[in-house]
């Protein structure tokens, strides 16, 4: 064959040349982004969402571990995240503490996609947002701005034991982050309330670490369902001790002090004396806003007499739940600024 029939190899062998180059350059961005394959290939942790199951399924087999450890984001991550020590985040507010500039706060309390539990799920986040934000406008008061609060129920009490025994479970992950969006779409402080079953408040908390590295993101403890071994929701009155309390609050404080984030709601529901046990025990935390959150329904004179048997108003900022349902002859803003000791968190029901 002569020289000017031989085929020319030289293309296919400049295309190998290329492919090669292009592999090199391939590896060496991984090394450099390492996150980006890890984020694919990563699939979300979280319970089934019990709005579209029709049943109460168990806790998610998944859990977090310390929250030190646990960086994993939401399916759909919050907003914003933790500031850097030398531009630290500040709430809605622009302040660092949640009642700072003597601010009131009004919130809707609840579950996602349902109104069973209250009346956050009734609607979806931006149509409840103008619904709380309609309810909160007549707390305002000179010198006394309104902060908006959503009460989210994350972990909620079951009538039956479930896969894992605790009699409780926790919401959609992907639900959580919808409510952490809405919140800094709208200026809201975003509380997460636990009704742990007969698991311990600290190992319930634990397991919401990821949403709670979120600036604007608290913590509320419901005692009513606390449960000892052998009890179920709705038998009794649950309770707590104040050493499981002070441990939950002291990770929490852990969490703020670590990312250098503002102060965090920290909220304890009650409306027995028995449901705190050695209340006076409670630590105040740095870095925590600790509110006594006096729940109960009834008329006017029964609420008063339930706040008035269990405020610790020297030891905690105090909150009042009203509902809009069980509640005979419902209490109005003017009422509630009139209560003393002065109450400065109202949440609907």
């Amino acid at each position: 064959m002569t020289d000017e029939n031989r085929p020319d190899q030289r293309g296919p062998i400049l295309f190998l040349i290329l492919l090669m180059m292009l592999a090199l350059l391939t590896v060496a961005w991984g090394v450099g982004h390492p996150q980006a394959f890890a984020d694919s290939a990563t699939p979300p942790r979280g319970g089934i969402d019990p709005a579209s199951s029709g049943v109460s399924p168990g806790r998610p087999s998944t859990t977090p571990t310390d929250p030190a450890q646990d960086d994993s984001p939401p399916p759909t991550g919050p907003t914003t995240s933790p500031a850097a020590p030398g531009d630290p985040a500040t709430l809605p507010s622009g302040s660092r503490r949640v009642f700072g500039g003597h601010r009131f706060l009004v919130a809707y309390y609840g579950t996602a996609e349902t109104g069973a539990l209250g009346v956050l799920g009734e609607t979806r986040p931006d149509e409840m947002q103008r619904r709380v934000h309609r309810a909160a406008a007549p707390f305002k008061r000179p010198g006394q701005p309104v902060q908006v609060v959503y009460e989210l129920i994350v972990t909620i009490a079951d009538r039956s034991a479930g896969p894992d025994g605790d009699y409780s479970h926790d919401i959609d992950r992907r639900s959580v982050a919808r409510y952490i969006r809405a919140a800094h779409r709208h200026g809201a402080l975003l509380l997460l309330d636990l009704q742990p079953g007969r698991s311990d408040f600290l190992a319930v908390a634990k397991r919401w670490a990821w949403a709670l590295k979120d600036p604007w993101v608290g913590l509320a403890l419901d005692p009513e369902w606390r449960l000892g071994p052998h009890l179920a929701p709705a038998q009794v009155v649950g309770h707590v001790r104040a050493t499981e309390v002070n441990r939950t609050s002291s990770w929490l404080a852990a969490v703020t002090r670590r990312l250098h984030l503002p102060e965090k709601l920290f909220v304890l529901h009650q409306f027995r004396t028995t449901m705190i046990e050695d209340i006076a025990r409670v630590r105040a935390r740095r870095g925590l806003a600790m509110v006594q959150h006096v729940d109960g329904f009834g008329t006017r004179g029964e609420k008063m007499a339930t706040y008035h048997a269990v405020q610790r108003a020297g030891q905690f900022t105090m909150g009042l739940k009203i509902f809009y349902d069980e509640d005979r002859d419902r209490m109005g803003p003017a009422f509630v600024h009139a209560i003393r000791p002065r109450v400065r968190f109202v949440s609907y029901q």
